[in-house]
Formats: C-alpha cells, sequence, structure tokens
C-alpha cells in the first residue's frame, strides 16, 4: 500500500515515501514527458497520479470494477493518455489532463495482467491471464489481431523505443516478436527531395544543399530536417510518383495523395495497397482480396476483378498482381492479360524505359525482358494468346539466388541490398559489389549528376556511396558486346576506376582489355601472367621488386623455354631451389658451383648441400654439415663416404651429445678404438682414396649412358677386384677417369684370346685338325697346348679317377676340340648362356654318347687333400 523512492546514486537511500492506496500497489510507471510524475495501480480499483516532492496523490482515476494490476504511458507527444489494465477484464484509456477515461477496450477473457503503449507504432497491446496478447489500433482503438502462443498466462509485455520487437513473459516462457514493417516509410525523388514518416509526423529533407566533394562513402548525411505537418493517418509507406510532384501516404487501410512541396492533400480514399503505373497520372489501389481500381489525373477510371484474386500488387511498366495461381501482368490501358507467371514475387522493380524487369522471391531474383513487339504481334493474332497469355511477352535473362531487400533499376543496371547487408549491382548477368553494409538499409534512389546512390536505415539517417554513371554506361556497353560504345565511353571512366571495370572486363573474359584498362600494377601483374606477356610481367615485376612476383615470372618464362629470363628471375627472387632445379636440368656445372656458393652465404644449407653434393665435393658437404649442428647426419656422411673423418666428427658428436647424457656420448665409438665394431673400415679408406680423383672430375650431362651409375657401383667390390687382378690388368676408365661397364670381361676375353692364337709363328705339324675351314685353323705350342690343358681343367673341375688310355685319348681329342680362343671361362652366372651341364653334354656327344656318369669314381677320396690341391 506504500510506495517507496529510493536514490541509488546515494547508497539506496529512501528519500519519500508515498501514501494514499488502501491495497496492494501493483505497478507503477514514469511519465515520459515529465519525470517528475508517476502514475500507480492498486488492487484498490483505482489508478493515482502523483508527484515527487507531494506525499498526496496529485489526483485518482476511478472507474474501474476491480483491482487495477498495470498502468503505462503513451509515448508521443500529441496526446496525454495513460492506460490501466484490471481484474474486471477491462482495458481503459484516460486523459490525465482531463482527467477522463476516453476509451474502453474488451475482449480478454480473464484478468488483464499487463498493458503497453508500443513507442514506435500505433498500436496498443494487451496480455491477460486467458494466455493471449491483444494488439489494438492507437488511434481508432480496432482490435487488429490476436495472439495465442500456448504458453499458459502473460505476465508481462516488454517494448524497446526505437525498436519494432515486443517482449513477452509467460507462465512457460517468453518469446520475441517482430511488429510492422522493418523498412523505414521514406521515399527520394530525381531531384534528391527526402520525405519520410516519423511517427504521425511526415518531414523532408533536401540533398541540394550538401557539399557534393565533402560526402564520404558510407557516412551519415548532416541533412536539415524540416517538419512538413502532421498526417491525417499513420504512414506505413511513403512514395513519391515517377515525376516526383506527387507522394502517397499509406496506412490504416486508407490512402492519401499530397503535392510533395506544400503536402496539400490532392485525393484520398480507402486502399489496402497503392502503385503508381509508368505513367505519373496513373495509379492502382487494392481494395481487398478480389477487387482492383484504375485512376488517371486522381479519377477512377477502371475497376475488375482478376481472375484468380489479388493478394498483392505492383507498379510499373505493367501491373502486376500476385495471387494462389502465381504473378499475372496486366496492360493498364486495357487490363488484358500479357502473362502469367508461376512464382510468389514479394516484389517486383522495373527499369526506366520499361524494358527489363526483376522479380523478386523470397530465395532469389529473376532479370525478365519485355517485348512489346510480340504483345503487339500477339494482339493481332488471338491464336498465339493462351489462357496464360503471351508466351514471348518475357526472355528471360538471368536468374540469382539471393535475397533482395530493396532495389532499383539505374539503366540497364540493377541495384540491390541483399539479406546480408551487401550493396550490388548487377548488370548482363554479372553481380558487382559495391560495399558490405555495417547494418540494414534501404536504397532510396540515384542522382546521376552527384554520380552518388542514396540510402536510409529504419532510424531515418542517410548515407551515401559513389557509383559513377560513366561506368555502368560503359559495363553497360560491353554486356551488349556494343564495344564502340564502350571505347566511346571509356575516356570519361576517371582512372581511379578503372581497376573496377577491368575486373569487370576479367570476369567477362576480355583479359587483354582488362590489361590495358587497369590501373591497378597487382591486377596487370596478374593479368600479365595469365595472358602470357613476359614483357609486361617483366615491367612490372621489375616495378614492384616482389619476390613473389619473380617466382611467378620465372614459372612462366620456364614454360616458355625461356631460360635466360628464368634464371634471371630466380636471382631476383632469391629462390635457390628454383636456381638448383634450372642448373641440373641443363647440366650448367658451373652454375651449380655459383649457386652452391651463393645458397652457402645466404644460410640456405639444403641447397648449397646439394649443390655441393653433385659437384662431388664431399668434403664441403661435411662442413656445411658440422656448421649446421648437423653433427650426428655428420657422422653418418662420414661412415657413408669419407670414412677418414669419422674420427673427427665422432669426437664431436661425443662432446654434444654429452651435454645431453654424458654416458650416451661416452657410448659412441671411434674406428681407430673400435675397429672390430667397423667391418671393412681399412677398406672402406682406400676406396674414399681410389674414388678421390674420380669426384674431382665434373662428368656432362651428355655421358650418362657410357657411364656406370653410382648406385650401381660396389666400391669395395671394385677395389677388392683390382688387388686381385693388379698384375694383370688395369681396370679400364675412359677419357674421364671412370670405369666403364663390362669393359673389365671384355678386356679378359681379349687377352685369352691373344693367349690361345699361335699365330704365323707356329710350326705346321700343330695345325689343329678339329675343322676343316682355312679360315678357322688355330695353331699352338706344345708347351702352350700342356699348360691351356692343365689351366682348362682346373676350370672345368673335372674330379674322378684316371681315364683310361682309350678315355684319356677321347679326352686329348675332345679338349682338342674345344676352341679356347674365346674368354677365360667364368662361373656359371658370369658365362652368359654356358652352363656347366651344356659343357658336359657337349664332350659326352664328342666322346661318342660315353656318359661321363659311367666312369668309375668309387676309389676316390673327395676329401683327398692331394687332390684338393690339385
Amino acid at each position: 500500500m506504500l510506495i517507496k523512492l529510493w536514490n541509488w546514486e546515494k547508497n539506496w537511500v529512501c528519500q519519500q515515501v508515498f501514501e494514499g492506496h488502501t491495497h496492494y500497489v501493483m505497478e507503477v510507471k514514469v511519465n515520459p514527458k515529465d519525470n517528475n510524475t508517476f502514475a500507480s495501480a492498486s488492487l484498490d480499483k483505482t489508478v493515482k497520479v502523483w508527484q515527487l516532492g507531494s506525499a498526496q496523490p496529485n489526483f485518482t482515476l476511478e472507474g474501474h470494477e476491480k483491482g487495477v494490476n498495470c498502468v503505462d504511458y503513451y509515448m508521443g507527444g500529441d496526446k496525454p493518455y495513460l492506460i490501466s489494465g484490471a481484474d474486471d477484464r477491462m482495458v481503459k484509456i484516460w486523459d490525465y489532463q482531463n482527467k477522463t477515461c476516453v476509451q474502453t477496450l474488451e475482449g480478454h477473457a480473464q484478468n488483464i495482467a499487463s498493458v503497453s503503449f508500443h513507442p514506435e507504432l500505433p498500436i496498443i497491446l494487451t496480455g491477460s491471464e486467458d494466455g493471449t496478447v491483444k494488439i489494438w489500433h492507437a488511434n481508432t482503438y480496432r482490435l487488429e489481431t490476436t495472439l495465442n502462443y500456448g504458453l499458459e498466462r502473460v505476465w508481462s509485455i516488454g517494448v524497446l523505443r526505437g525498436s519494432n520487437n515486443v517482449a513477452l513473459g509467460y507462465d512457460e516462457g517468453a518469446i520475441l516478436i517482430k511488429l510492422g514493417r522493418e523498412e523505414p516509410a521514406m521515399s527520394m525523388d530525381a531531384g534528391g527531395k527526402i520525405i519520410w514518416a516519423k511517427h504521425s509526423e511526415l518531414q523532408q529533407a533536401s540533398l541540394k544543399a550538401l557539399e557534393k566533394e565533402e560526402i564520404q562513402d558510407g557516412e551519415r548525411l548532416p541533412l536539415a530536417v524540416k517538419d512538413m505537418g502532421s498526417c491525417e493517418v499513420y504512414p506505413q509507406t511513403v512514395q513519391h510518383n515517377p515525376n516526383g510532384r506527387f507522394v502517397v501516404v499509406c496506412g490504416d487501410g486508407e490512402y492519401i495523395i499530397y503535392t510533395a512541396m506544400a503536402l496539400r492533400n490532392k485525393s484520398f480514399g480507402s486502399a489496402q495497397e497503392f502503385v503508381w503505373a509508368a505513367d505519373s497520372s496513373e495509379y492502382a489501389v487494392r481494395e481487398s482480396s478480389s477487387s482492383i481500381k484504375l485512376f488517371k489525373n486522381f479519377k477512377e477510371r477502371k475497376s475488375f476483378k482478376p481472375e484468380f484474386g489479388a493478394e498483392n500488387i505492383f507498379g510499373g511498366a505493367l501491373l502486376g498482381v500476385k495471387s494462389v495461381s502465381g504473378l499475372a501482368f496486366y496492360d493498364w490501358e486495357t487490363q488484358e492479360l500479357v502473362r502469367r507467371i508461376e512464382i510468389q514475387p514479394r516484389a517486383v522493380y522495373w527499369s526506366e524505359t520499361g524494358e527489363l524487369c526483376c522479380i523478386v522471391t523470397d530465395e532469389s531474383y529473376f532479370v525478365l525482358k519485355y517485348q512489346p513487339d510480340a504483345v503487339a504481334a500477339a494482339a493481332e493474332n488471338p491464336e498465339k494468346i493462351t489462357e496464360d497469355g503471351i508466351e514471348d511477352a518475357f526472355d528471360v535473362l538471368g536468374e540469382v539466388s539471393e535475397t533482395v531487400k530493396t532495389g532499383l533499376w539505374v539503366g540497364d543496371c540493377f541495384i540491390y541490398t541483399n539479406s546480408v547487408n551487401r550493396l550490388n549491382y548487377y548488370v548482363g548477368g554479372e553481380i558487382v559489389t559495391v560495399s558490405h553494409l555495417d547494418r540494414t538499409m534501404y536504397l532510396l534512389g540515384y542522382i546521376p549528376q552527384d554520380n552518388r546512390l542514396y540510402l536510409g536505415d529504419k532510424e531515418l539517417n542517410v548515407v551515401s556511396f559513389q557509383l559513377l554513371l560513366s561506368v555502368l554506361e560503359y559495363q553497360t556497353a560491353v554486356m551488349r558486346r556494343d564495344f564502340d560504345t564502350a571505347d566511346r565511353v571509356l575516356p570519361t571512366v576517371p582512372k581511379e576506376q578503372r581497376t573496377r571495370v577491368a575486373h569487370f572486363l576479367e570476369k567477362q573474359g576480355f583479359k587483354k582489355q582488362a590489361l590495358a584498362v587497369s590501373s591497378d600494377a597487382e591486377h596487370k601483374f596478374d593479368l600479365a601472367i595469365q595472358l602470357g606477356d613476359l614483357e609486361n610481367a617483366y615491367n612490372l615485376a621489375k616495378e614492384s621488386a616482389s619476390e613473389q612476383k619473380w617466382k611467378q615470372l620465372a614459372e612462366l618464362a620456364t614454360s616458355q623455354a625461356k631460360f635466360e629470363l628464368a634464371q634471371q628471375c630466380l636471382h631476383e627472387a632469391q629462390d635457390h631451389g628454383g636456381l638448383l632445379l634450372l642448373a641440373t636440368a641443363a647440366g650448367n656445372a658451373d652454375m651449380v658451383t655459383k649457386l652452391g656458393i651463393q645458397a652457402d652465404q645466404a644460410g640456405k644449407h639444403n641447397v648449397s648441400f646439394l649443390s655441393y653434393f653433385l659437384l662431388g665435393d664431399l668434403e664441403r658437404c661435411l662442413e656445411i654439415l658440422l656448421a649446421s649442428n648437423r653433427v650426428p647426419e655428420a657422422a653418418f656422411f662420414a661412415r657413408t663416404y669419407l670414412p677418414s673423418e669419422i674420427s673427427r666428427v665422432v669426437e664431436l658428436w661425443r662432446v654434444q651429445l654429452g651435454k645431453v647424457n654424458e654416458k650416451a656420448g661416452q657410448s659412441l665409438a671411434d674406428p681407430k678404438d673400435y675397429a672390430n665394431l667397423f667391418p671393412d673400415y681399412a677398406a672402406s679408406l682406400q676406396a674414399q682414396q681410389m674414388l678421390a680423383g674420380e669426384r674431382t672430375k665434373v662428368i656432362p650431362a651428355e655421358d650418362w649412358k657410357d657411364i656406370m651409375a653410382n648406385y650401381e657401383r660396389k666400391p669395395l667390390e671394385e677395389l677388392n677386384a683390382l688387388a686381385d687382378e693388379e698384375d694383370l690388368i688395369d681396370e679400364p676408365l675412359d677419357d674421364k677417369d671412370h670405369p666403364i661397364a663390362g669393359a673389365v670381361e671384355e678386356e679378359l676375353e681379349g687377352d685369352m684370346s691373344s693367349k690361345h692364337r699361335a699365330g704365323d709363328e707356329c710350326p705346321a705339324s700343330l695345325e689343329y685338325a678339329g675343322d676343316d675351314d682355312e679360315d678357322d685353323k688355330d695353331y699352338y705350342s706344345d708347351e702352350d697346348l700342356d699348360k691351356l690343358l692343365d689351366d682348362e681343367l682346373d676350370e672345368l673341375d673335372i674330379i674322378g679317377e684316371p681315364s683310361k688310355p682309350e678315355e684319356g685319348k677321347l679326352l686329348d681329342d675332345e679338349l682338342d676340340e674345344l676352341d679356347f680362343i674365346g674368354e677365360p671361362s667364368k662361373p656359371e652366372e658370369v658365362v652368359a648362356g654356358i652352363t656347366t651341364e651344356d659343357l658336359e653334354a657337349e664332350l659326352e656327344m664328342d666322346l661318342d654318347n660315353l656318359k661321363l656318369d659311367d666312369i668309375d669314381t668309387t676309389d676316390v677320396n673327395l676329401d683327398d687333400e692331394e687332390l684338393l690341391e690339385d
């Protein structure tokens, strides 16, 4: 029953107590137009108005039959109203100046729990324990709608100044809803005069007074606002006619046409919707879902009812009517159906010429071209007209999956804002983004003289963005493939806009023209690379001195086999890896040498290491590993290629590893101390010396076919072979001292052949009797024959009992048959195509099919050391 005033700035001190109610106080509201007064609602069935500083109420409002639960003030400046809700299920509107009840709202089935005047919209919201929220018109007090979300009783309603959102509190939860139109009631004519509605007041502002040079894109414009007066209806939409002389205000189911200059009432009527035709003197209104009226010069000319009804209407070159069957276009003059399209549009925008049309749906938009010639031809030939109108009336130019908020046409360019707050325009199938907006904006119009596009937001702020008419004209000409017009318009495009034009040309596939037009060095370089224009790309890369550009140019030059240019570009880019690839591919040892030095100086150890490794400078490779603190890798490298350096590297490795784990460091073995742990270590040192000479020679890449590959060589085996045959032959080397594959076998074969041949020096009595052909005769001395016989027997390794005389003679004959001109016998896997079984078969054939297996060897002891020595 008491109301207490607390001062939170003074540590919540209670400053005053208000007494007067005789029952519980349910709610208190401060007057938004006078913060020194407030109203209170009480279960004593009264509403009291108080003054700060006075302990007694100013006055009491009585009229409710039961306790009052809620109270609220009207926020507008034109009405001194209070609203209250009570347990008698009544809502009362009070004039607190006259202290009278001006209206009672009835309709709820239970106690009223919350009431509110909306701060932005002309509506009253009431919530009840019956679970419903009712919305009433604030001027006519007509019930507009009832909301029921099934969440039990309503207890609170929250509104926010500057927003159309409303919060509702229930037993079972809370809901946030959005009321009214998001889009502000604003309109701009072609001359730059803007009219908007602020509540029921109309205001205007002009762009002519602005200094155009000082306008910044996206910045709020400092407009001088002028009040035009109050409107008889609450404006929901404001719209200029095409020539800008008149403006129509729609709201509360009515429309009023005013003169744009002085806001004089020119015409009015009832309408759910209002649209202007392309002709400024024509307009149409939708009175209901089935009736449309057409007017000319403010006089009704025709009324008709569309076949499928009218949910919405759209103005422009043709009258558009939305119904359940889709969108139907009608001729303004004859009201004849031009075309019916199965689509559910949200908006329709026509270009000024009436040639292009954009149909916007919830998820996309379609750009159509109107064909008036086809329509005229069909009018003369009724057979071409179907129940859906004239099929050839429109051509579809494009479809874009994007949600359009607001749009307008400038020439052949459709400019629009979308659902993600981007300002784009569509021209000939191409979408160009003008700007990314930081909030939802709505298009007002485009002024060609200013080359600027104007937009407004729901707070009635106006911003601007530059959009050059010359750019739009140029892009339109390009899309129409009218290059003569495009070339004529291009000089009028400012240089700072050339890059935007160039991007547009690039997207259209005209990259060469884009390169000529662009003023952005980065863009020009990219275009030059795409076009393969080395000269332009080289000049641009030289100007920018960008490492990335040099690399791109090097890649392009390589693809065009311009290797000198590629090398220069790689040097400029300090791309040592690319230079190494180029040098090795060209077999340029000098370039590899220089690259190794440069990479080493630049700290590119991987490239310098590989360069020296390819050149055979293993000592330098080892030093690079050590210098880069790769001691373990250096140790294994030395073990593989430079065994003489193992001890030095192992000592360094011990020191390094000992810093981490001393025991682990001491566990590393040095071959000079533990030779048994390093098999063939001594031989590897000799192999290192043997190969050292080879590494100093540079081998041209063209000789690769004649040289055994390194991975096929086995240095230790080569070293052993050299030791075994040191007194017999020298290892054949090419002119670069590299072993020649197969040369050893060929030389041995040649040597044996020369030993076997006796030549002209042999006596005639020793003529070989194996073949009568004079060309195939060979001659031997007795000593040579005996020696060769012993050698061949050793090679054949025939072990058995001594042959009988007859068998000995046959064996001698058979050995005579063997032609010793060829190379010495080799193990079975070495002698190509000849095996021991082949030799035995041939011997048996020549010995009159004597089977070697039949020779009795039972008395032969295979373990006899003397026999083994033989």
